[in-house]
């Protein structure tokens, strides 16, 4: 059986959008291999060179994923978390019918179910909406992003999947300034990632092995990630 990798991460750059409450991100060259031949590394005849860059950003930029310290300040940080949450089964669904600033709803999950033949039961649950593709890299998308009902995320920890993934800077509408999605992971001990990339590539492939595991920062609210998902073929 052949095996697939479909890249889910968006790329970091330098300066890239991210939401009015953040610092966008500095990724900057601090040596080059010309400028380090001062470093007098290795021979005359054979010199050592190398090249380095600074990178300063906010946890949550890009692909990431969230703590529970991040919504509740009773939660475990991220280098808490036990790095076992962070892979393993996993389904996509379609929610490409659902538009910009519109709610993905239990009726919209049950529905993908029947179209999968998938039932959740502990699985890491990724929506595609085609938001990222349809907007990127305009910084008008955070106030467009589609959002999960409060009683969708119920449901999702109803079936004992402990986290889902979603295109765009947030589970919830930005603009409303409300975060129901939020408080509800936050009130039901799961996480999300935000900001996924390339899941119209996983709809209609079935069941498949997601890995994102993070970055372990002391006390972290949360962490960039290198997403992916394995698909058997």
């Amino acid at each position: 059986m052949a095996r697939r990798i479909v890249d889910l991460s968006l790329t970091i750059s330098d300066n890239m959008p991210v939401q009015d409450a953040f610092q966008r991100p500095v990724y900057v060259t601090l040596q080059t291999h010309e400028s380090s031949l001062a470093f007098g590394a290795g021979t005359a005849e054979d010199p050592h060179t190398s090249s380095w860059k600074y990178l300063g950003m906010v946890e949550h930029t890009g692909t990431h994923v969230d703590a529970f310290f991040h919504m509740n300040p009773r939660g475990q940080t991220i280098d808490q978390m036990p790095i076992s949450m962070f892979f393993g089964k996993a389904v996509c669904f379609d929610m490409t019918h659902v538009p910009d600033l519109g709610e993905i709803t239990v009726a919209d999950l049950e529905r993908a179910e029947e179209r999968t033949g998938i039932r959740v039961d502990g699985h890491i649950v990724l929506l595609n909406t085609g938001f990222h593709r349809r907007h990127y890299p305009d910084k008008r998308l955070f106030d467009l992003n589609p959002g999960l009902t409060p009683e969708a995320t119920h449901w999702l920890a109803d079936h004992g999947s402990l986290v889902h993934g979603v295109e765009g800077p947030s589970t919830d509408i930005m603009r409303t300034n409300l975060f129901p999605s939020h408080r509800v992971c936050r009130d039901r001990g799961i996480t999300h990632y935000e900001w996924l990339v390339n899941l119209e590539e996983l709809v209609g492939v079935g069941e498949f092995t997601f890995f994102g595991v993070p970055l372990r920062l002391d006390r972290g609210t949360g962490s960039p990630v290198r997403a992916f998902a394995v698909v058997e073929e």
